[in-house]
């Protein structure tokens, strides 16, 4: 009986042996089923795997970067801000923290680490234990973050099955884990995971990151710097250190604690550092922070525009915020802080001084001097916000007004205390931007076209609006050399004599023109046309204009390098065609490049992520006016410093030792809405505008208002600063003279102090009907 009972045992025993081994099998052949069909998306039920050739050459989203022609970083464009690091760059600190916290096993596995998945599987479905953790090498978070494998797009119909999307998901990860294992060394793999992951603020990638949190490179961070970056891993907003410190300083003693466990540190140094606050220096990089604001974005249309129009070699388009483009400018960092020195410090200055005026007294005035009603309820309905509260409201006016004159909490600008906290409503914040003066610079070498220094506004974050190239406005008086370069092309000589009194220009069908000057007066003198200029004498120039008529003027114009159109009017003599501060600096370049007209460029190039250049931009030439009519043009610009009375007689005299030779000239508007100043020197030329951003809104009197005072300032206070660099190339000196012998006498005091040059000519002086 006892025997029977042997054999039946035995053979029970036999069969759960079989039973088990079947399972096991069926098991295996089962998993590697799976796995083969996860791999090859077995009738699109699992979701795309990467192929080969995308392992082996990973597309690593990347900023494009945007540095000057210096070398100097000016700003990113971004979707995801990221920065790629070599293994070299990293600090020992950060790959131990990180070693120790996420994969201590990592030098011994390929990939997957099966004692980690071993306790993972027993925690979690055995002990029912929620802190069992994932149990992903570094291998594995690799191609979590490199293929997106947790994303819709890579997720097939199975996905939506319950219990099966993380088993996919994670068969997807070690699939890819043991791929990269076999193509990247284990320093390639980490450093890979360090450039591709997230630690929150928009920092992707360790690079990203030290700059954001610590403003230091990768191989600057200290142990408790690694040990915080490396602790937002696990979750990077509850544990920031900016939005949640209490979190992300407990996470970093976590972090501490397990690089003590596995003797990467001290007891001691444990001890010591865990008591330490996190000290951080938070700045995430924006357009509105750092050099040349206004510059990034005016380049950044610019870039979109050539991505639209040019093609990879396998016929897709540039991604200008994922390819990790570098584009060269040809901005010079230095002179380019010179120029947003000289804004801020003189714009802050002027604002006092146009408040002061302002008093209690609306500054948007109409000719008349009065305020102009209703002028701030106009502006707002030009704005989003009104047309937003208008698509909600309807005809509602009363909900609409409500609405725009509802307090909430907002960050104005000021410049006596930067940004202020405060509540305003709409129509405040509205009333307290619109009496802000704006101003527009650009600084240019005229031998290559290259824009060397360029500000759009006084603060990017608040105004948006680019006062160099987006802008255009009336020149005014900066106009007329382009009356004079036509007259100098047709024969009058710098030293040609006209008498400064009333002058009437008729046109059919108009009103006769009789310009005044702009004291309101006439000397009745004879002068020189350098003087004239020098002077900005209107009667002088007008009559000019009638001798040469306003299509000519129009055509030099043009030809020298204004591109806006041009009214054929008289008037244009005094400039009231609207204009952009780039044209004007190009053209007046003309004069400075003996004749050669250069249009303007600010990119020099662009290479991709490996440094091959793709694409460069070659300046466009062409001959405007021949090279001794530009140097008597620069001869007639030198007159504002050299001649008695002339407008730039207040540029200081430390910029006009040493033989320097400087071109300048003074524009303001009617009614002081707007104020320039051009100049010319040897290395370089410069436009200044500052007026209001409506022309309603300026100085009340126009002696505060006009271009010496607003604009030629800055100026000065620029070149001032590039000047006293000795790391730049740009010194005072001549322009140099043409190699040939001039035509034409420019020493005036060789003619007849009375007749000058008017009895070389025969031109007829009487009114001129055109």
């Amino acid at each position: 009986m006892a025997k029977k009972k042997n054999i039946a045992s035995s053979l029970d025993y036999n069969k759960i042996i079989r039973y088990m081994w079947g399972i096991f099998i069926a098991g295996t052949v089962g998993f590697v089923l799976f796995v083969v069909a996860v791999s090859a998306d077995f009738l699109g039920l699992f979701g795309e795997m990467p192929d080969f050739k995308s392992i082996e050459n990973p597309e690593i989203e990347e900023a494009s970067e945007l540095f000057s022609s210096d070398g100097i970083l000016l700003g990113k464009y971004i979707r995801e801000n990221r920065s790629p690091v070599t293994y070299s760059e990293l600090s020992k600190t950060t790959i131990n923290a990180l070693l120790a916290t996420e994969d201590i096993r990592f030098e011994n596995h390929s990939g997957i680490d099966s004692r980690g998945l071993t306790r993972v599987l027993v925690k979690s479905l055995l002990l029912q234990q929620r802190s069992a953790g994932g149990g992903s090498t570094l291998s594995q978070q690799t191609a979590k973050n490199l293929f997106r494998t947790r994303s819709r797009e890579t997720q097939g119909l199975l996905n939506n099955v319950p219990g099966l999307r993380m088993l996919i998901i994670k068969t997807k990860e070690w699939i890819v884990a043991t791929q990269l294992e076999r193509s990247y060394t284990k320093d390639e793999i980490l450093t890979m995971y360090l450039n591709t992951s997230d630690f929150g603020s928009n920092a992707f990638g360790i690079k990203t990151a030290a700059k954001t949190f610590f403003n230091k490179e990768p191989n600057e961070l200290n142990i408790q710097e690694s040990a915080t970056l490396v602790g937002l891993f696990k979750a990077p907003s509850y544990y920031s250190p900016v939005f949640n410190p209490e979190n992300s300083l407990r996470r970093r003693n976590t972090v501490l604690n397990q690089m003590r466990k596995y003797d990467f540190i001290s007891s001691s140094q444990y001890d010591s550092i865990a008591n330490l606050p996190i000290e951080l220096v938070y700045q995430v990089e924006n357009h509105n922070r750092g050099l040349a604001t206004y510059f990034r974005e005016v380049v950044k249309a610019d870039l979109l525009k050539w991505s639209r129009e040019n093609l990879k070699s396998d016929g897709s388009s540039y991604d200008l915020f994922g390819d990790g483009l570098k584009i060269y400018a040809t901005i010079d960092s230095r002179i380019q802080r010179y120029a947003e020195e000289s804004i801020e410090n003189h714009m802050a200055d002027l604002q006092k001084k146009f408040y002061a005026e302002m008093g209690d007294r609306e500054p948007w005035i109409d000719q008349s001097r009065r305020v102009i009603p209703n002028f701030i309820e106009s502006a707002v309905q030009r704005t989003d916000a009104y047309r937003n509260l208008k698509s909600r409201y309807g005809d509602d006016e009363d909900s609409i007004q409500y609405k725009l004159n509802e307090k909430k909490r907002m960050r104005v600008f000021s410049w006596e205390q930067g940004e202020i906290d405060t509540l305003m409503s709409t129509m405040d914040s509205m009333r307290h931007y619109k009496k802000f003066l704006q101003a527009g610079f650009v600084s240019m070498d005229p031998h290559t076209g290259h824009i060397k220094a360029w500000v759009g506004g006084i603060n990017h974050k608040h105004f948006k609006y680019d006062h160099v190239k987006q802008g255009k406005r009336q020149p005014g008086s900066t106009f007329k050399p382009f009356v004079y370069a036509a007259a100098i092309e047709n024969g009058y000589g710098p030293c040609y004599t006209v008498v400064d009194q009333p002058v009437e220009v008729n046109l059919p069908n108009q009103p006769t023109w009789r310009p005044s000057n702009a004291d309101g007066t006439f000397t009745y003198e004879r002068m020189t046309i350098r003087k004239a200029m020098a002077q900005s004498v209107n009667s002088i120039t007008a009559y000019m204009m009638k001798k040469l008529s306003p299509r000519v003027v129009v055509e030099t114009a043009h030809r020298l390098g204004i591109n806006s159109d041009l009214d054929e009017v008289p008037a244009l003599a005094l400039g009231t065609s609207d204009v952009s501060i780039i044209e004007m600096v190009g053209a007046f370049g003309t004069f400075a490049n003996k004749g050669e007209h250069i249009t303007p460029i600010y990119i020099d190039r662009i290479e991709d992520k490996y440094g091959n250049v793709i694409h460069q931009f070659i300046p466009k030439k062409k001959p405007a006016m021949s090279e001794e009519h530009a140097y008597l043009m620069l001869y007639m610009l030198r007159g504002g410093t050299e001649e008695e009375g002339g407008t730039s007689q207040g540029v200081p005299w430390a910029l006009r030792d040493q033989g320097n030779e400087i071109g300048g000239k003074t524009g303001t508007t009617q009614n002081a809405s707007d104020g320039w100043y051009m100049a010319v020197t040897k290395d370089l030329v410069s436009g200044v505008w500052v007026g209001g951003d409506d022309r309603a809104i300026h100085f009340r009197s126009w002696i505060n208002g006009q271009g010496s005072r607003t604009a030629r300032p800055i100026w000065t206070n620029f070149m001032a600063k590039v000047y006293d660099d000795p790391s730049l190339d740009i010194t005072k000196g001549p322009f140099p003279r043409p190699e040939r012998p001039l035509s034409v006498e420019i020493d005036c005091s060789m003619y007849d102090s009375e007749q000058g040059q008017f009895e070389e000519f025969e031109y007829d002086t009487s009114t001129t009907d055109f």
